[in-house]
C-alpha cells in the first residue's frame, strides 16, 4: 500500500533546475537510502516530503492519516526546557490520561462517588496501558541512552546544549513520536561508532516508512531496503540495501555503455555505407538505409560524474618498521590512552577506533610531534617521511588562494598547477578562491590535493572522508588501496575502514588493542571475546583502577604550583578541542547549507580557537618539562 505517490515533480531555484520529471511511490515498511552527488537536490526533494516546500512543477500526494517526522541537518528545537522534559512533551496525550487517574483515584476514596469513578477508572487504565502509559518513561531513557546522552544531561536546558547534541535530542524526540514516515537528513553526523550502531538496530525493527540521506554506507547496508539515486536531475530506483545497489547500478551502467556503443558502431557503418553507395548501383538500399537511420531512436550517451582524479605516491621507500612505541601514553596532563608497544610495518593501514573525545587525535598529533607524550617514546623508521591529513584543515593557510596553497607545497608551472588542480575538482576561476572562502568539502579536496604534492609513505590521516560524497570517498578508498606506503587513519566510516584496513586499533576506557584484520573481523573477534566473558570470570576492575590512580599520581607535578597551574591549562585546552570539535561540525552542515556568510564565520573562528588551542599547547609543554 502507497503512503505517497509523486508524478513528474520539478523542483527550480529562478534559473537553476535542481530535479525534472521526478515519480516515485512510497509504500509502507519501505526503508529508503536516498543517494546522489552533493547539491543534486536529496535535502529538497526530503523536505517537499515533509511539506516544507513546494515543487516548482508535478503532483504529489499523502494518505491522510500519515503523520511524519522531519530531522534536519541543523537543529531546529525551541530552546525552552531541559533535554528530558523536551522528551516527555511527545506523551502530552499519555500524562494527560495519567493525570487524570490520579484524579480518578482520589474520588473513588469519596464513598458517593466510588461506583462511577471506578467504573471510569478500569476503562481509562486499561487505555492506558495498551497506549504504553507505564512504559513511556523507560522508553525515553532507552533513546537517549542509545544516542550517547548519559543522565548527567537529562537536566540540562536545551539552550545550554551544543548544535550536535541538539541535534541528537530532535533525533531522540522523533523516535519516541513514532510518526508512521521518518524523514532523515544525516542522521549519524553527531553520533559516535557505538551510538550509530544502536541507531541502525532501532531503524532495522521500525514498523514504519523510511527515507534517509546519509553519507555512511554501512548504515545505509543495514538500514535500506530501496535505495533511490538521484543524479543529472533525475531520480532512479534500486531495490535492496547499498552494496546490492552498488552491483546492479554497475551493471546497468555497463549495459547502457554498451547499448550506446553498439548504436554508434551501426551508425557510423550505416553512415559510412550510404556515402558510399548513394550514387551508385546500389542507391535505393543506401536511401532506404539513410531514411531508416534518421527515424532511428538514439540511444543518450551515459553521463559522467565529474570525479576525483589523482594518485597517491611515496618519493622514497622507507623502512620496514615505519612506526615503533615503548611504554608509551599521550594525553594533557591526564592520560587518555596507554598504548601497547606498537610496531607499524611498511604498507599496513591501521585504523584507529574510539568514542569521541578518548584521544585519538591527540595520538596522532604525538606520533607527528605535535605533543609530547607523558610517557615513552615514539620513533619513526628510516628514511619514513609522514604527512598528517588533519579533520578541521586547521594547516592550510586561510589567507592563501586555492592555488596559492598549491604552489606553496610544490613549485609548478602555472598551467601545471592548474591542471593538477583540476583533478580534484578545481578549474576556471575556482583556484582562486581563498581558503576562508571555500565549503567543508572544498577544503578536504585541497588538503588532499596538499598529501599529493609531499610524496610521503606515511600517511597519519584523521577523518579524511568527512565533507566527502559517496561517490568521492569510494574513488579515495580506491587511491590508498593502491598507495605504496603505510597508513594510519582515524575514521567513524565502517564501509571504508572494512575496504582499508589490514588492523584496527581500538581504544577502549584508556587502553588501546591491536587486532589482525578489517572492520568484520574485528566485529567477529569482539563477538568471541563477548561470549568467552560471559563463561569466564569478570575481569578485575578493581586491580585495573588501582594502576590508573598510580599512574595518575605518577605524572602529577613535583609543587603546588605547577599542578595549579598545569591542571587550569589542562582544563583550558578540553575546553578548546571541545569548542574545536563543535565549529568543525558546525562549519561542516553550513557548507553543506551552502551558507556562505556562515562558512566565512565559522572559518575564522576555527582559525583563532585553533591558535588559541596551540598556544595553550606551547604553554603546557612548558610546564611540562619544568
Amino acid at each position: 500500500m502507497s503512503i505517497v505517490v509523486a508524478e513528474d515533480l520539478a523542483k527550480s531555484y529562478g534559473a537553476q533546475d535542481v530535479f525534472s520529471d521526478v515519480s516515485f511511490q512510497i509504500g509502507h515498511g519501505d526503508k529508503i537510502a536516498l543517494v546522489g552527488a552533493n547539491g543534486v537536490g536529496k535535502t529538497t526533494l526530503l523536505r517537499i516530503i515533509a511539506g516544507l516546500e513546494v515543487p516548482t512543477s508535478g503532483r504529489w500526494s499523502m494518505a491522510k492519516t500519515i503523520r511524519t517526522g522531519y530531522l534536519s541537518q541543523l537543529a531546529d528545537l525551541q530552546a525552552g526546557g531541559t533535554l528530558y522534559q523536551e522528551m516527555v512533551d511527545v506523551f502530552a496525550e499519555l500524562r494527560a490520561q495519567q493525570a487524570q487517574l490520579h484524579r480518578l483515584e482520589h474520588e473513588m476514596a469519596d464513598p458517593q462517588r466510588r461506583g462511577k469513578a471506578m467504573e471510569r477508572y478500569g476503562e481509562l487504565l486499561q487505555r492506558f496501558e495498551l497506549a504504553g502509559g507505564y512504559e513511556y518513561e523507560q522508553q525515553i531513557r532507552h533513546v537517549l541512552t542509545g544516542l550517547g546522552f548519559v543522565e548527567a544531561d537529562f537536566d540540562k536546558p536545551l539552550a545550554l546544549l551544543s548544535g550536535g547534541q541538539r541535534t541528537r535530542a530532535q533525533l531522540a524526540r522523533l523516535l519516541l513520536a513514532g510518526p508512521h514516515l521518518l524523514l532523515l537528513d544525516e542522521p549519524t553526523n553527531h553520533l559516535d561508532l557505538q551510538a550509530t550502531e544502536w541507531l541502525e538496530e532501532y531503524l532495522a525493527q521500525w514498523n514504519g516508512s523510511l527515507m534517509v540521506v546519509a553519507h555512511d554506507r554501512y548504515f545505509l547496508d543495514k538500514v535500506a531496503n530501496r535505495v533511490w539515486e538521484m543524479s543529472f536531475g533525475s531520480l532512479e530506483q534500486y531495490r535492496g540495501n547499498y552494496s546490492q545497489y552498488v552491483a546492479v547500478r554497475t551493471q546497468r551502467r555497463a549495459e547502457r555503455q554498451d547499448e550506446y556503443e553498439a548504436q554508434q558502431e551501426h551508425i557510423a557503418r550505416t553512415e559510412e555505407f550510404v556515402r558510399r553507395y548513394k550514387a551508385g548501383q546500389r542507391s535505393r538500399e543506401a536511401k532506404g538505409r539513410q531514411k531508416r537511420l534518421q527515424r532511428l531512436e538514439r540511444v543518450e550517451r551515459p553521463q559522467q560524474q565529474r570525479a576525483l582524479k589523482f594518485k597517491l605516491a611515496s618519493k622514497v621507500r622507507g623502512g620496514n618498521n615505519v612506526l615503533v612505541t615503548r611504554g608509551l601514553q599521550v594525553g594533557y596532563g591526564r592520560p587518555l590512552i596507554d598504548c601497547p608497544d606498537l610496531l607499524l610495518l611498511r604498507c599496513q593501514r591501521a585504523a584507529l577506533l574510539g568514542p569521541n573525545g578518548c584521544g585519538k587525535t591527540t595520538l596522532l598529533k604525538t606520533i607527528m610531534g605535535q605533543v609530547l607524550p607523558l610517557a615513552g617514546e615514539v620513533r619513526i623508521g628510516t628514511n619514513v617521511q609522514p604527512a598528517y591529513f588533519a579533520q578541521g584543515h586547521e594547516h592550510l593557510h586561510e589567507e592563501n588562494t586555492v592555488l596559492e596553497e598549491i604552489l606553496e607545497v610544490k613549485n609548478l608551472p602555472l598551467q601545471q598547477a592548474r591542471g593538477f588542480l583540476g583533478r580534484f575538482l578545481f578549474s576556471g576561476d575556482a583556484v582562486f578562491k581563498p581558503i576562508t572562502d571555500l565549503s567543508g568539502g572544498e577544503r578536504g579536496r585541497v588538503a588532499l590535493a596538499v598529501l599529493a604534492l609531499q610524496g610521503a609513505n606515511f600517511l597519519l590521516l584523521d577523518e579524511p572522508t568527512n565533507h566527502l560524497d559517496i561517490h568521492s570517498q569510494e574513488l579515495l578508498e580506491q587511491v590508498l588501496q593502491d598507495f605504496d606506503g603505510t597508513i594510519l587513519f582515524v575514521s567513524h566510516d565502517r564501509y571504508f575502514i572494512d575496504a582499508l584496513a589490514t588492523q584496527i586499533w581500538a581504544v577502549d576506557d584508556t587502553q588501546l588493542r591491536v587486532y589482525t584484520g578489517n572492520y568484520s573481523a574485528y566485529m567477529e573477534q569482539l563477538r568471541e571475546e563477548r561470549a568467552r566473558a560471559e563463561i569466564e570470570a569478570p575481569a578485575d576492575d578493581q586491580k585495573r583502577s588501582k594502576q590508573r590512580a598510580q599512574r595518575e599520581q605518577q605524572a602529577t607535578p613535583k609543587t603546588r604550583n605547577q599542578e595549579a597551574e598545569r591542571a587550569e591549562l589542562e582544563d583550558e585546552i578540553q575546553q578548546l578541542e571541545t569548542r574545536l570539535g563543535l565549529l568543525g561540525r558546525e562549519l561542516e552542515l553550513a557548507s553543506r547549507a551552502q551558507q556562505v556568510d556562515r562558512v566565512y564565520d565559522l572559518g575564522r573562528e576555527y582559525a583563532d580557537v585553533q591558535d588559541q588551542l596551540q598556544r595553550r599547547l606551547e604553554e603546557w609543554a612548558g610546564v611540562v618539562q619544568t
